[in-house]
Formats: structure tokens, sequence, C-alpha cells
């Protein structure tokens, strides 16, 4: 009887092992498509999530077990569900800490969102769902690779290009000379405009919207390369 039981307890130890081993499989798999988008969160972030979800899935329907076959079990009372449901909320804080606003735009929304799912997928895999962990790493890999080409598509010929532009200019040289470039460019809107001075040079922030079908940082690439231009900004990369 009792090597039986022992035989039993390695059964069980493989089967949290392979738990474990796929929901880190599959968050790696998420994170190694964030890592390559050059995302703060990549691929060890996206794995120790999933990983520690599955855990925490692991010690919620197997970690208590002991205690069912216990005398005392009459006087406890286990509730599988209350460790998901604190993975959820604790995940948000994880996500919360990557999304910040810069000027009118909002960043890292996509990278928070692959974070919490795959917390979820950890989590399935943590109580032994291994099917709906899988489709769900599939599903949201599909999201993040194969509709890139829809997406730039629509952001080029549907919806209106909108960047926020910091430029720094010589000393002694006007903002009239940053708002006439841009005035030249046609088919664009400005949105929010703002002055300010450092160090004796003006410094030009704008969010700039444009008509469908115009490549608004390559008609401000032009500015970039002005005379009277020290360095400009588009979003949080430098334009040369």
């Amino acid at each position: 009887m009792g090597k039986q039981r022992a035989e039993g307890d390695v059964d069980v130890d493989f089967d949290i092992i392979a738990r474990l081993l796929v929901a880190a499989a599959l968050g790696a798999a998420v994170g190694l498509e964030r890592e390559a988008s050059d995302q703060p969160a990549g691929l060890r972030t996206h794995l120790a999530v999933a990983l520690g979800a599955g855990l925490f899935g692991v010690v919620s329907t197997t970690g208590f077990s002991e205690f069912e076959t216990s005398q005392r079990a009459t006087n406890i009372q286990f509730d599988v569900t209350r460790v998901a449901s604190l993975v959820v909320s604790g995940i948000g804080f994880i996500g919360a800490g990557l999304i910040f606003r810069h000027g009118t735009s909002v960043r890292n929304l996509t990278t928070a969102a692959s974070l919490w799912v795959s917390a979820a997928i950890g989590l399935s895999c943590g109580v032994g769902d291994f099917a709906p962990a899988i489709a769900t790493t599939v599903l949201v890999l599909v999201a993040l690779v194969v509709l890139r080409a829809p997406r730039e598509w629509i952001r080029r010929y549907v919806r209106a290009d909108s960047d926020d532009v910091r430029v720094r200019l010589r000393p002694g040289v006007t903002e009239g000379v940053v708002v006439d470039a841009i005035g030249a460019i046609g088919e664009v809107h400005v949105d929010r405009l703002t002055l300010e001075k450092e160090q004796g040079a003006y410094v030009v922030s704008a969010t700039i919207r444009a008509r469908r079908g115009v490549e608004l940082r390559t008609e401000l690439a032009r500015i970039a390369r002005l005379d009277e231009v020290v360095s400009m900004s588009v979003g949080d990369a430098p334009l040369e």
C-alpha cells in the first residue's frame, strides 16, 4: 500500500511539473513577440508572469489536498476560485505600471494586455486546462503578429495619422520657422501647440494630425533637416 501511494505521489509531481512547464512555454511564446517588437515587457517578464500564475493555479487546486483527508477537514472551507480572482486583480498592478501617457497618446497598452492574457494562460495551465491555454496563446499571437498588416493599412488609409512633435531650435531662432514649415506640408491640422524656452532656445511642442494617405513622418523629416533646427522628436523617437 505504501508503494502504491509513493507511485501516486510521483505521478502527481510529474503532472504539476508538466503544468508549470507548459505555462512557462506558452508565456515565453507571447513574450518572444513582445521582445522582437522591442517592448519594455518581453520574454522574461511574460514567462515569469505565466509561470507565477501557473503556480498559483497549482496551489489552488492541489496545495490543500492534504487537508481533505484529515480529521480537521470538517472545519476548513476550500474555495479555489479565490486564488484565480486574486491573480486577475494582482496582474493589474503590473499592467498599470507599464501604461503611461505621452502627450495625447497612451503607450504600452498592448503589452499590458498581453501580460494580462499571459497570466490567464498560466493560470489555465496551473489548473490543468491545457487546451484552452494553447488555443488562447495561438489567438493572442495571431492578434499580435498577423494583424500587424491590417493595423498598418488602417492607420495609413483609414485613420488620420497623428503624432506628438517636439522641436528644439537654435538660439535666436523664433517659433515662426517651425509653424511656417508645418503649414507648408499641407493637409495637416495642429491640434495643440506650446512654446517653451530652455537655455536661451525655443522648444516647440505640437500635436499634428494629417489627412489619410499623408506620410506624416516623411514630411516632418524635412523640418528636422532645417538649419534652424537643433533636434526633433516624433513621439518617443528622435527624427533625423
